[in-house]
């Protein structure tokens, strides 16, 4: 059994936003893909991704497992419900993510799973006094509880945390780890996005700033200066870009030095480090 598992919730009915939020464009790739892909970095179990009823998601990774929620339109213990109970039979904890929080950090994930001790249930994050449930941690034992809650009408999140033991992590809690201090200073893992403007101000802000190398062969196509060299980027395919290199079945890319992907939607943050070289070569 794996130690981990993720679940992505993408059932909302996006109502302030207008259109569903799940297959809004972000740099060349989309909102669910980019936050199944940062949360798939840290689990080692599968993630889990709850849509409504019908509801179609945009492409996705073979490895990605798609439940449907049970009904549509009753909030979030609805869709974690049906999370946590396909997660329930690969790992004992998962963290939970709504679909609209593109600038996810992966050290984030990392530091709320690292919460659910012995004695902790629930790992809460509570960021400028309001609890975040959709990035939050959860043994999925807890499965249980949350049918037991949605069969009382009773629906919001507020009640799973007073029937479990819960630790909720503020801002000062989180950023004890210097890794997530450095990275993602100002805990915009957290920052969802509601309507147009929300999306419009996100997708306006600077790409990640990612670290890129090229090797061998590769490196008589490449437009590099330095090496290595910094450059904005949110997706594999955006780095490759940036230094003139084809993203094609000729190249592979290993990122921080143990991936090995092709996809040209991997998500890259802050911090990443980026190697090309030539499929034949490392792939």
């Amino acid at each position: 059994m794996a130690e981990a598992a993720g679940i992505v919730l993408a059932g909302g009915r996006s109502s302030r936003m207008g259109t569903p939020k799940a297959a809004l464009e972000w740099h060349g790739s989309t909102l669910l893909r980019r936050v199944v892909g940062v949360t798939g970095r840290v689990v080692d179990g599968p993630v889990i991704v709850v849509r409504a009823p019908g509801q179609e998601l945009p492409p996705l990774p073979a490895d990605v497992e798609i439940v449907d929620d049970a009904r549509e339109g009753r909030g979030p213990l609805q869709g974690l419900q049906a999370g946590l109970a396909a997660a329930r039979e690969h790992a004992p904890v998962a963290y939970a993510s709504s679909t609209d929080v593109p600038l996810l950090h992966p050290r984030f994930v990392r530091r709320v799973l690292a919460a659910v001790d012995e004695g902790t249930d629930v790992a809460l994050p509570q960021i400028h006094g309001f609890p975040q449930p959709l990035a939050a941690a959860y043994r999925t034992e807890l499965v249980e509880v949350v049918a037991r809650l949605i069969a009382e009408d009773r629906m919001r999140p507020a009640f799973l945390f007073e029937a479990c033991r819960t630790t909720r992590l503020d801002a000062d809690a989180l950023l004890d780890d210097p890794a997530l201090a450095a990275l993602d200073p100002d805990l915009d893992s957290v920052l969802n996005l509601n309507d147009p403007a929300d999306y419009e101000a996100a997708r306006a802000r600077p790409a990640p700033e990612v670290t890129v190398r090229v090797f061998g062969a590769l490196r008589r196509a490449a437009a590099i200066s330095g090496d290595p060299a910094l450059v904005p980027a949110a997706t594999l395919a955006q780095a490759a870009a940036a230094i003139g290199l084809a993203l094609d079945e000729h190249v592979v890319a290993a990122l921080n030095g143990d991936q090995i992907t092709r996809d040209p939607e991997t998500p890259l943050v802050t911090g990443d480090a980026v190697s090309f070289l030539a499929a034949d070569a490392g792939g």
